[in-house]
Formats: structure tokens, C-alpha cells, sequence
């Protein structure tokens, strides 16, 4: 069903003050008075003037516009105000405003015992059957937030139960219908929308932060430093949204109490003092701390604030070259030591946690051999000067270096490095007994291992790098571990005491090392160390052995088998292998043993008939290859056993218990892994 009648609603809860500065020094813009007392009538009766609001803009207040607070109440253009109908509570507080294209203000009134308002609205309908009521329904009535609105079901009069707040509902969308005694809908609904109008209840709040801006020292007049914008919950389409952003403190206030200028519409931060004054170095502070204030209602003074600290910094740029303390700089060193030997201090002005002090040294002259180096420390900005490569004082005694220091970052185009940036080092070497020198070291020198007893080996060579001093060196043994070897102290010929052993514990891979000291006559004296590889050559001295020496073997056995033997030897080759191994026919039968050849390290034992249960000992002779070869008799002890029911006797032989397949795995085993 169509609505007859149209159905209005509007609750008016604030709007905007807006003041404005003089522009001429004879009228000052505005409200000649601003604030007014009213005392509360019992009604405020339609058309009749409550009081009369004076306004000028100083221009002739072309198209002068007033606005009030409450949509109950209109200024006219003589400046009365009056009330569009009979009401009896508009609160405490109203407010007008008026506005021309060159001036606007804003004037309160003050209601002497006014009354809050709940908020109503008269639904009519001229036709409505007799005896209907009103039924009123939807979100803030029967729905959530229930029973906000309520309306009279025999006047059609929509009340406010309690305080709106636009900033959590702005709009109710609720309907009106009529009905008869039981209930029953006779007309509508009927879509009654109420819309909350703004009132200047949320201060600006600055939700971003924290707020911290940068700009370059030198920066031009103008410069943008950072952009700072608050939030206004209020409505964004009314001026108590509508924000000004002001400076209120400038911390420090030197060197201009004014650094910065804020825009107030946009929140932009911007430089106003010439780049001289922007200079990090002379100020007192390279930090600012601005606060800043956001007001609401266009910045006039009935306007709410909020404000937020803006932190910047000034920061540093390359403008001041780094300087050395003074031209010229000592230095000491030992010969032969390494390490930091001086250290060159500069000054920079400019910001010690950038580029643009932070120091970078080089070394431009007097360094040919690279024995110096130069490094910055992270912590002083020193140049640590450092000897890399040792010093001999008998070729220099004196070395003269040239060092410039930069910095990380590059200098701004109108600064240069200048004389200051450059420093001479002079460094004097201090003389030291040094330590006679081997050479060759290693000395190294190849004999025959057992060469007789107090044959030379060499005469090892030292000489003493302090040449000027005309010291005599003498010669001692320092570690011979198998104690074979001696030195004269005064020539240094070195000779044996003992037999070189080439299989002994101390040769490794053929080589014997021994050290030898060179002690020079300073005070105190110096000592060198030099070192001897003595390579000894294989003679055949050692005989070669047999393994196992051990046998077992059935009284019964098919297989005659015995066992398989190995020989090693301690030689090296041609000294060794192929080895002949033979049965010592002085002392067995011939018709009871043989032995076969299997390779070069290896033959097979074996009996040519079966042995009673008993012990036998068969002596082998094996020869190695050496010229002349060695020959060594080794006892073979071959333990025969009763083997019966898969058991092995050897008791009464006094025998080992092994089996003979068990011994013959065992020694084909050992055959396979050479």
C-alpha cells in the first residue's frame, strides 16, 4: 500500500562555530556579541522573535547566510531568530552560524534552564479510520537496539527513549502502520526513516604514529618534511569533521622558534627558515619535537582538538672533509714484530653514525713492499697503522709513509678535501738480536739404512741476520728421537752414533727427522731451529717369517690338507717377494710332508699319508729375494686329532681345538685379502 502522507523525522543534535581574523583595524568581522543568555519560556511560540544577532563582514555582507544548530529555529536576513513552531525543549545549548564569502562566525546561545531533548515527531493521517492505533516497528524499536524509539498509538507521536549516537547508527529505517482494536493491519507500513544528524561529540585523533619525519641539513626554504592527518569520527559531510592543523610547540626553539610551518588542511610539515639555518652542525639539537594539534569545526574555537607529537630529525650530509689531528705522526717497531704501530686521529663534524664521518684511510706513498697496512676503528674513526709484513732493520732502519682519509660517503658538490686530509707517518725501526737462519730448511739428504757407525751425513749452514753485529754461532742438537745422530758445535758437520735403522718405530715412510739449534753469542743469545730429513734406502737385514705357526689335521682325514701358509717381510721390495718356502729335510721324512708353492706369499702344507693322534713339529726354511738373500727356520707345530661323531679330540695330543677345514677356511681367508 502507498503512503498518503509522507513522514519526516529529523533530530538535530550540533553543528559548526567557525571564527575569523580581522581584516581591517576599523570593523572587525564576526558576531558584535557571541555568546547570548535566553531563559527557558514555558514554549517557544511559532514566528515570534526570540532576540536579534548582529553580523558584519566588513564588505557589505553580500550573501549573507545564517545557520542554526536546530531545524526548529531560522535567522532571517535582518538577523531575528525565530521558531518554526510552537516547542518547548531544545536543549541547553544553540548555536548560529553565519557565513559570507569573506567573513563567517559563530554565536552561542545559552538556554537558562533548558531541558535535554528526548526527540519527537507527530505522524499524521487525516484519514485514518476511528478507534486505530499506531503500530510502530523495525531496528530500534522491536529489533536491535530495541526500544529506542517508541510512538503513542492514539496521537501517532514517535519519541526518543534515550541518547543517539550517530556514530554508531547514523540512519533507522522503521515503519508505521495503522490498526484496529484486534490488531489487524488497516493500512501501511508506511517506511519511516529517521536520520541522526551530527552533533560535535568525537575529538580528532591521530591514529598513525608515532610520527617521526627526516630532512637534510641545507634543505631549501619549503622543503615537505612529512604529512600528519587525524581522524574525526563525527560526519565527514559536516564541518565537525572538517580539521585544522596548527603547530602549538616547537622543542627546541632555536635557532628560530618557527622552523616549521604546518599546513593547515593538508597536515603538511614544511621547512620555513633559510638552509643556513638548517645547519646540523651548529644546532643545538639536531632533533625537534612539534606539537602538533588537529582541530575540529574548521579550527574555530568551539572546535574539539586532539593532538600528537611529530619528532624530526635534521640529518647529517657530507659537508665537512675530515681532518688529521696534525701533519705528522711518530712511530716505533721491532724488527721482526707485526701489528698495530700507531694510530692516526682525524675530527669530523659531521654525524657519527653516518657515511659522512666514518673515515676510509689509505696508504698514497712509502709502502713498495706492502708491509703496512692501514684500517679504520669502527669505534674512534682512527686510522690503526699496522706492520703486516716483518721489518729487517739492517735493510731499513727508517720508512716515511704518506696516509689521506676520506669518507664512506662522497663530499657535497662545494666541499672538497683539502691539505688537512693528508698526514706523513714516520716509523723508526728498532734493532733486534734476531735468530741465526738453516738454509736449506729443510736440509734434507739420502743414505743407506745401516751405513757404519760415525759416517758423515752433512754439514748443515746457518748465519745470523744481524749482520752488523759480528756474532759466532754455535750448534747443538735439539730433538733426535732414536738418539743416532751428533753435531759439531763449532763447523756443524753432523755424523752418526748409531746404526740407522730404516724399520725402526721412529722412521715414518722411510724418513727419520731430526732438529738442530743454531745459538748465536748476543745478549741475550738468539736461537734458530733447523730441520734434517734424513731418507733411508732398504738393505735386506731383515729375514722374512711364516703365519700361522700353528696346525691342526684329522687322524682320518680324506683330505691331506693342512694348511696354508703366509710370509711377510720388513723389507721392501726387490727384498721380499717372491719368497721360496721349503720343508728342512735334515729333520722330517721325506715320504710324510709336502709343501706346494701357491704364489709369491703363499704354499699349501700337506700330508702325503695319515699320522696317528700326536703333536709334530715341521720345521719350514722360507727364503726372500734379496742379494744375498735371508732364510728363516720357523717350527710349524701341526697338532693331529680324533675326529668321531663330529667331535675333535686333541687331548692327548695336546692339541689346540681347531678342525682342519676350520684352519684351512682360515688360511685361505688370510690368502684372498693379500
Amino acid at each position: 500500500m502507498q503512503p498518503r502522507t509522507p513522514l519526516v523525522l529529523c533530530v538535530l543534535l550540533s553543528q559548526v562555530l567557525l571564527l575569523t581574523s580581522a581584516e581591517d583595524l576599523d570593523c572587525t568581522p564576526g558576531f558584535q556579541q557571541k555568546v547570548f543568555h535566553i531563559n527557558q519560556p514555558a514554549e517557544f511560540i511559532e514566528d515570534q522573535s526570540i532576540l536579534n544577532l548582529t553580523f558584519s563582514d566588513c564588505k557589505g555582507n553580500d550573501k549573507l547566510r545564517y545557520e542554526v544548530s536546530s531545524p526548529y529555529f531560522k535567522v532571517n536576513s535582518d538577523g531575528g531568530l525565530f521558531a518554526l513552531r510552537n516547542i518547548t525543549a531544545v536543549g541547553k545549548t544553540l548555536f548560529v552560524h553565519a557565513r559570507t564569502p569573506h567573513a563567517e562566525d559563530m554565536a552561542e546561545l545559552v538556554i537558562v534552564g533548558g531541558r535535554d531533548i528526548q526527540g519527537s515527531l507527530q505522524v499524521v493521517d487525516s484519514d485514518r479510520p476511528e478507534r486505530s492505533k499506531f503500530r510502530l516497528t523495525g531496528k530500534g524499536v522491536d529489533q536491535e537496539p530495541k526500544g529506542i524509539f517508541r510512538i503513542n498509538e492514539n496521537t501517532g507521536s514517535v519519541s526518543v527513549t534515550r541518547t543517539l549516537d550517530r556514530e554508531v547508527i547514523a540512519v533507522y529505517q522503521l515503519f508505521v502502520e495503522t490498526t484496529d482494536v484486534n490488531g489487524k493491519t488497516l493500512e501501511g507500513p508506511v517506511p519511516l526513516e529517521v536520520i541522526v544528524i551530527d552533533q560535535n561529540d568525537n575529538r580528532p585523533i591521530f591514529r598513525e604514529g608515532p610520527y617521526i619525519g627526516h630532512v637534510m641539513e641545507g634543505s631549501p626554504t619549503g622543503t615537505t618534511v612529512m604529512r600528519m592527518t587525524a581522524f574525526d569520527a563525527d560526519d565527514p559531510a559536516t564541518d565537525n569533521a572538517l580539521l585544522r592543523y596548527n603547530i602549538r610547540q616547537q622543542t627546541p626553539d632555536k635557532p628560530s622558534p618557527n622552523m616549521f610551518y604546518i599546513d593547515p588542511e593538508k597536515g603538511d610539515i614544511v621547512t620555513v627558515v633559510s638552509p643556513a639555518l638548517l645547519d646540523r652542525e651548529t644546532l643545538e639539537n639536531p632533533k625537534y619535537e612539534l606539537i602538533i594539534e588537529a582541530q575540529d569545526m574548521a579550527g574555530l574555537d568551539v572546535g574539539l582538538t586532539g593532538t600528537a607529537t611529530a619528532t624530526i630529525m635534521i640529518d647529517d650530509k657530507n659537508d665537512h672533509s675530515p681532518k688529521f689531528t696534525k701533519k705528522e705522526f711518530q712511530a716505533t717497531v721491532e724488527e721482526g714484530a707485526v701489528g698495530v704501530i700507531v694510530n692516526l686521529t682525524v675530527e669530523d663534524k659531521d654525524d657519527p653514525t653516518t657515511g659522512a664521518w666514518r673515515a676510509a684511510y689509505t696508504i698514497i706513498n712509502g709502502n713498495p713492499g706492502q708491509s703496512f697496512e692501514i684500517h679504520t676503528n669502527p669505534q674512534t674513526n682512527e686510522g690503526m697503522l699496522s706492520v703486516v709484513k716483518p721489518l729487517d732493520y739492517e735493510i731499513s732502519a727508517f720508512h716515511t709513509l704518506l696516509i689521506k682519509v676520506e669518507n664512506e660517503d662522497p663530499l657535497v658538490p662545494d666541499v672538497s678535501y683539502g691539505p688537512s686530509s693528508t698526514a706523513t707517518v714516520h716509523i723508526t725501526v728498532l734493532d733486534v738480536n734476531e735468530g741465526p737462519v738453516f738454509y736449506p730448511d729443510p736440509m734434507m739428504v739420502t743414505r743407506q739404512e745401516n751405513i757404519s757407525v760415525g759416517s758423515v751425513l752433512l754439514t748443515v749452514n746457518a748465519t745470523d741476520p744481524d749482520s752488523l753485529q759480528h756474532q759466532t754461532i754455535r750448534y747443538s742438537v735439539y730433538k733426535d728421537p732414536a738418539g743416532w745422530l751428533n753435531i759439531n758445535p763449532i763447523n756443524g758437520t753432523v755424523d752418526t752414533t748409531a746404526v740407522l735403522d730404516r724399520e725402526s718405530p721412529f722412521v715414518d715412510n722411510s724418513v727419520y727427522t731430526a732438529l738442530f739449534l743454531a745459538i748465536d753469542s748476543g745478549n741475550p743469545p738468539a736461537t734458530g731451529t733447523g730441520t734434517l730429513l734424513i731418507t733411508l734406502e732398504d738393505v735386506n737385514d731383515n729375514a722374512p717369517f711364516i703365519y700361522p705357526t700353528v696346525a691342526e689335521v684329522c687322524d682320518d682325514a680324506k683330505n691331506l690338507s693342512v694348511v696354508i701358509l703366509g710370509a711377510s717381510d720388513k723389507d721392501l721390495h726387490p727384498n721380499t717377494d717372491p719368497f721360496k718356502f721349503e720343508i728342512h729335510k735334515q729333520a722330517v721324512p721325506d715320504k710324510v710332508w709336502k709343501i706346494s708353492k701357491i704364489n709369491n706369499t703363499h704354499a699349501l702344507v700337506s700330508l702325503l699319508q695319515n699320522l696317528n693322534k700326536a703333536n709334530y713339529n715341521l720345521p719350514i726354511m722360507v727364503t726372500d729375494s734379496g742379494k744375498p738373500p735371508m732364510t728363516n727356520i720357523t717350527d710349524l707345530r701341526v697338532q693331529v686329532c680324533s675326529c668321531r661323531n663330529s667331535k675333535v679330540d686333541c687331548n692327548a695330543a695336546g692339541a689346540l681345538r681347531f678342525s682342519l677345514p676350520s684352519l684351512l677356511l682360515l688360511s685361505l681367508f688370510s690368502l684372498a685379502c693379500l
